[in-house]
């Protein structure tokens, strides 16, 4: 028994036993009928029973999964920044935070392209509440991150995170994917929370935090989807919100949204993966000698390597134009994108309820506005 073992994916040695166990499983014929159109079950069952590594899960199932979710619900994935990193060395990739399942499987499917580590990724224990997916869970080499607790579990369960994560990286050159901020972002602003770094540092075993998160390679991950499968799903939640009310999620919601962003159409993908922070964390070290300042200023730093690298499409600048009604941007689009955009709006809100239309606008139309600021800002 490891003290990890309620939050660690499964070890080689457990994964076929785990397939065994979903093989027969309604929802793992979906997925691989998805997966090999053309294939006859029997085969792509036997193929699955042969497997007894989570590379080799990873490698010849999910992989292929990504290639068709790429095809067929996508216009393509673009990428930068990739050719910077080393072969076999672990990283502490954070990233902004747009699809449950996508944006550590595509980033995954990019570090497998380019010969790098993959990563161990974080997930929320809410998402994989169905046996099934925690098991798909598990066999992706994804750890749990608690969540619904009291705040005594809350810092022993965060204690264990940070130590596992410190594990993977340092003892077993692991790559590891966290999210900047728990959930998803719903209305477009990307922006760390401090509280993902406390944890992070909980681990560390030098005397400055600083050196600690030197030490485990933090690398900036920016990833932008031209349109968002989920936008109106998020509708509900950001209504609530703006009208100061407490939002309570439907049964299944979590699973729905899950569906629903692999499976929509995405249009373009773009992924950036920003440098290895160095000299940023000396410049903070030498500057302030409070912890929590530290972490606030580190926060900053990933704020604006995201921001930075975040790549903007029409559909942001067609949001903004619309929002702010204006023209500024419309040399950027076409007309044929903006009448897509305009119809995407017009059977997915309710124009007679200005606030549904204003926060469909702004969920794409802020990171333009961020990016303008941060732009400004320098």
């Amino acid at each position: 028994m490891s003290k990890f073992d309620a939050i660690r994916p499964f070890y080689d040695t457990e994964v076929n036993d785990a397939i065994q166990n979903v093989v027969h499983h309604p929802m793992m014929k979906a997925l691989m009928n998805f997966t090999f159109p053309d294939l006859p079950d029997e085969i792509w069952k036997e193929q699955l029973l042969r497997t007894h590594s989570t590379r080799d899960f990873q490698c010849n199932f999910i992989y292929k999964s990504l290639q068709q979710v790429l095809e067929k619900k996508s216009d393509g994935l673009t990428t930068t920044g990739f050719e910077k990193l080393e072969k076999n060395t672990a990283y502490m990739f954070i990233s902004n935070h747009r699809d449950i399942l996508l944006d550590t499987s595509l980033l995954n499917a990019c570090l497998f392209e380019h010969k790098l580590v993959m990563t161990a990724s974080a997930i929320g224990d809410n998402l994989v509440k169905k046996s099934f997916l925690r098991t798909l869970a598990r066999l992706n080499r994804n750890f749990l991150v608690q969540r619904g607790l009291s705040p005594r579990e809350m810092l022993q369960s965060s204690k264990l995170l940070s130590e596992y994560i410190s594990k993977l990286l340092q003892h077993e050159n692991r790559s590891v994917w966290i999210a900047q901020r728990e959930g998803r972002t719903k209305d477009g602003n990307d922006a760390t929370n401090p509280g993902v770094l406390k944890m992070l540092s909980m681990a560390s075993d030098e005397e400055n935090l600083m050196d600690y998160f030197k030490k485990i390679k933090i690398v900036p991950v920016s990833i932008s989807y031209e349109y968002d499968p989920t936008d109106a799903l998020k509708m509900p939640q950001l209504l609530a919100e703006a009208k100061q009310e407490i939002y309570i999620k439907e049964k299944n919601e979590d699973f729905i949204n899950l569906m629903s962003g692999v499976m929509g159409q995405k249009k373009r993908i773009h992924i950036h993966v920003g440098d290895v922070l160095e000299n940023e964390l000396d410049l903070i070290k030498s500057e302030f000698d409070n912890s929590n300042k530290q972490i606030q200023a580190l926060a900053q730093v990933i704020d604006e390597s995201i921001l930075r690298n975040y790549k903007l499409w029409p559909t942001n600048y067609i949001a903004f134009d619309i929002l702010n009604k204006t023209n500024s941007h419309q040399h950027l689009y076409t007309e044929n994108e903006k009448s897509l955009f305009e119809r995407r709006l017009e059977m997915r809100i309710d124009h007679n309820d200005p606030l549904a239309l204003q926060s469909f606008l702004a969920m794409y139309a802020n990171p333009v506005v961020n990016k303008l600021k941060f732009e400004n800002a320098i």
